[in-house]
């Protein structure tokens, strides 16, 4: 079994659990692959009793047989190794070092059993289907998609947008607010949540649609198919706005039309038979607790 170590940055606090990954890594056998950037800031931090191959990229799937791809953070970095990951279909394993988590589920205190369950094959295999971004100017090089959302928002402190919405080519809304945000299920806990928006279950079928801080009190979140094409076209006082997938942001003008649809193919995450969504849900979101229990 061959694995990739991804994560943003090591920090202190996080050392003794990144030395008890590598080492169970090693005690069972397993070995990994370490993305560059990240093994650099590792090797004067972790004891390696193995050789550790670097891991550079999208490309190095057409070289190295991987099995997983293990992130360690938050569902931040679980969003950048999507655009890692691609259409690899290796699977990702989400290491909670983080705070609240969603998609990087697994708390780190449980890194030993992880492996272990790894293994022994006790896990399955879910897909997260994601959107894709089309525009008729180039815009997120060769990874236009996302697993959460794409917004539009208004720059700084400017004044609100106009943003006319269609879905499948007729005419929606005309949504006068701070932004808008599409969301997939798995972004619904996520930025859309914040905004008002409903948690919708993994596997749905569905996109959210979210207004932004809207100046219309009767606009309300609404739930889409994600069979369907939903179009965009921007305009107010500002000449800039900006346009984001998960956390990558570019800046766009009202000259650019885009146009959001499902994406080609989903992102596979490994859920433990013993994890569920409705488990997580609850966990996060603190359901259940009261003072009075």
């Amino acid at each position: 079994m061959q694995v990739v170590i991804y994560s943003r940055k090591l920090k202190e606090k996080d050392i003794p659990y990144v030395q008890n990954l590598f080492d169970e890594l090693y005690e069972k056998g397993i070995n990994a692959f370490v993305f560059a950037p990240y093994k650099e800031q590792l090797v004067e931090k972790i004891r390696f009793k193995t050789d550790i191959g670097s891991f550079d990229g999208y490309t190095d799937f057409k070289v190295k047989k991987i099995d997983f791809f293990i992130t360690l953070g938050g569902d931040g970095t679980i969003m950048d190794a999507t655009t890692i990951v691609r259409d690899s279909k290796v699977p990702i394993i989400g290491l909670n070092l983080g705070r609240l988590g969603f998609l990087a589920s697994i708390e780190k205190q449980r890194i030993r059993e992880i492996i272990h369950l790894l293994k022994a094959g006790r896990f399955s295999i879910v897909e997260r289907q994601m959107l894709k971004l089309d525009s008729n100017y180039p815009l997120f090089g060769d990874i236009p998609f996302a697993l959460n959302e794409f917004t539009l928002v208004k720059r700084d402190t400017s004044s609100m947008i106009r943003i006319h919405t269609y879905i499948n080519g007729a005419y929606l809304n005309t949504f006068w607010s701070d932004g808008l945000i599409l969301a997939t299920p798995t972004g619904s806990t996520a930025y859309s949540l914040s905004c008002g928006g409903p948690i919708v279950f993994p596997g749905s079928g569905n996109f959210v649609l979210t207004a932004v801080a809207p100046h219309n009190l009767n606009v309300r979140p609404i739930v889409l198919p994600d069979s369907s094409t939903i179009t965009f076209e921007v305009e107010g006082r500002a000449e800039n706005f900006l346009c984001t997938l998960d956390s990558r942001t570019e800046t766009i003008t009202s000259a650019y039309k885009l146009a959001v649809s499902r994406n080609n193919f989903p992102i596979h995450l490994v859920q433990l038979q013993n994890t569920r969504f409705v488990e997580t849900l609850r966990s996060k979101m603190g359901w259940g607790k009261d003072n009075r229990n």
